[in-house]
């Protein structure tokens, strides 16, 4: 098992960075696939972004191409979460994620999750 921990968000401008960071515990954080998903209010949870075990490959939703940076420490069992030109459509609480074998889009595929840290961009 693995338990998660999300940190670094807050209340920031349009065009502001913020990195997210996931504390993992465990021994076996390499062997779980991470993601990153979010949540804004009456909207159900999306992907955002999602990382391999060995941090090789990465993946993103279209919205977050370009700006935003997933990236993974396993000597420390930390995933982050690098949040660039934040836009107030980024505004939700923001989950972070683990699953055994492949990467995946999928909220349902994910078995651990972290309790979210709140995001809110202002225009």
């Amino acid at each position: 098992q693995v338990q998660l921990v999300e940190s670094g968000g807050g209340l920031v401008q349009a065009g502001d960075s913020l990195r997210l960071a996931c504390a993992a515990s465990g021994r076996t954080f390499s062997a779980y696939a991470m993601g990153w998903f979010r949540q804004a209010p009456g909207k159900e949870r999306e992907f955002v972004a999602a990382i391999t075990q060995s941090g090789y490959s990465t993946f993103y939703t279209d919205s977050v191409k370009g700006r935003f940076t997933i990236s993974r420490d396993n000597a420390k069992n930390m995933v982050y979460l690098q949040m660039n030109s934040l836009k107030p459509e980024d505004t939700a609480v923001y989950y972070c994620a683990a699953k055994t074998y492949g990467t995946s889009m999928r909220t349902d595929e994910y078995a651990y999750w972290g309790q979210g840290t709140q995001v809110t961009v202002s225009s």
